[in-house]
């Protein structure tokens, strides 16, 4: 069992880690694609950005649902397949209404395969070796993405479109490889904490559930925190500040972004021999207080004027701490969402995060560009800084409602020591979980 679970987690890691390569082919440069290459203007480029985020919050309130009634498998084929058409649509469309439609594919596709691919990888997973899964599987998207980004960038050419089209085409195909990753895996069945995988339909009233489920409702407010303050403001506020008030190069915010995705991967597995033993509640909470210092290095770069060295080095150390709070939470975060999921509702809770997420990244580039741009630096780092100490009060106050088991699994993993089993049939019991430690 053990061994089938491991094969498969594999094969879906892999399949995650190509199709994150692709994506990094492309990211960086959609907007200037939209924009200049297809000479469609700002305009469209904005509108196309948007559909991105629309198609994700469209669709996954009803995937959850599509998850747990048909198993995560179908369900992320089903995105792959939408992700690459979408991919290879807007490497070929030179129209404004084909590139909104091929963004909204690509948006859609994406927005399924992140909680089918959770929830496969909770299936391939237990309690203990969770958190190292999805930390895994944060490390080598980032990677992915870094590595894509980089090749992409030797491989464009913004004077020849047909280079974009060759870049939408490697995404497509990598998105495809993730599909074919996926359906080739046999999912073992395997414990998710105390209930099995489920085969059968789950319960009406499934979202009636999940939001009397006190827990998972303040985990999805903290969760909405952390993405608002983080990735809701890398490419919108913080940018925006970057440039406007701390005055730093375009290609020096390259060299920011650089340092943040460095971070991840230098730090991510030394993080998680340090924090997966420890309460999740208090590893979020210490993002907090990481995070508190990231923007206040952010605020002091604005201030040292004539000091541009000391300004650049305080603004990279910021996306580089942030490098080390996301590190940190991909351990955490997501294994504690499973961890909390009934086992016929675990598709509904990985979905609802989602979307909490999607949300967050639609509302704080908004709040952060309309801030920054109307002169309100000062305010904008004062309620990032709160926002900042706001996850640490959240997460210690989760940490309350949690039981010990949920807040540290590894605490009860040798729940039954060997010497004082006796009877043979205790002993057979306690082998699996042995096995699966």
């Amino acid at each position: 069992m053990t061994t089938a679970m491991g094969a498969a987690l594999r094969r879906i890691q892999l399949g995650n880690a190509l199709s994150a390569f692709g994506n990094g082919f492309t990211v960086p440069y959609l907007y200037v694609y939209v924009a200049k290459v297809r000479d469609l203007g700002a305009s469209t480029a904005g509108v196309v950005l948007a559909m991105l985020a629309v198609a994700a919050l469209v669709v996954l309130p009803l995937t959850g649902r599509v998850i747990d009634r048909r198993g995560p498998l179908p369900v992320a084929v089903a995105g792959t397949v939408s992700a690459a058409l979408g991919a290879l649509g807007l490497g070929l469309s030179a129209t404004e209404p084909l590139v909104i439609a091929s963004a909204i594919a690509l948006g859609a596709g994406i927005a399924v395969i992140q909680p089918a691919l959770a929830t496969l990888i909770v299936w391939c997973s237990t309690t203990v070796t969770r958190s190292r899964a999805f930390a895994t599987q944060f490390f080598l998207n980032n990677l992915g993405l870094g590595v894509g980004g980089l090749v992409g960038g030797l491989l464009v050419d913004e004077s020849h479109a047909e280079s974009f089209v060759r870049l939408f085409a490697i995404e497509a195909v990598m998105f495809l490889v993730l599909g074919v990753a996926i359906a080739s895996v046999r999912l073992p069945r395997t414990p998710k904490v105390e209930d099995a995988v489920p085969t059968e339909e789950r319960a009406e009233g499934a979202w009636r559930v999940m939001f009397a489920d006190r827990r998972m409702v303040w985990l999805c407010v903290l969760g909405f925190v952390l993405f608002f303050a983080c990735y809701g403001q890398f490419e919108s506020g913080l940018a925006a500040y970057a440039t406007e008030v701390t005055r730093i190069a375009p290609a020096t915010l390259g060299i920011a972004l650089a340092a943040n995705t460095a971070a991840i991967v230098a730090a991510q597995f030394v993080v998680l021999k340090l924090v997966e033993r420890r309460r999740r509640s208090r590893v979020i909470a210490l993002v907090g207080a990481i995070w508190t210092v990231a923007w206040l290095a952010a605020g002091l770069s604005g201030l040292v004027h004539g000091a541009q060295a000391v300004a650049t080095t305080l603004l990279i150390s910021t996306y580089a701490l942030f490098g080390v709070g996301e590190s940190m939470l991909s351990p955490t975060v997501s294994p504690l969402v499973a961890d909390l999921a009934p086992a016929s509702l675990i598709g509904q809770y990985n979905s609802a995060f989602a979307l909490v997420k999607q949300l967050a990244l639609a509302v704080g580039p908004a709040v952060g560009a309309l801030m920054v741009g109307h002169g309100m630096s000062v305010a904008y780092i004062g309620m990032l800084v709160c926002c900042a100490l706001g996850i640490t009060a959240l997460a210690l106050r989760l940490g309350r409602m949690l039981s010990p088991e949920q807040d540290n699994p590894h605490r009860s993993a040798p729940a039954v020591p060997a010497a004082r089993v006796a009877p043979a049939e205790q002993v057979e019991e306690a082998e699996p979980v042995g096995a699966a430690v």
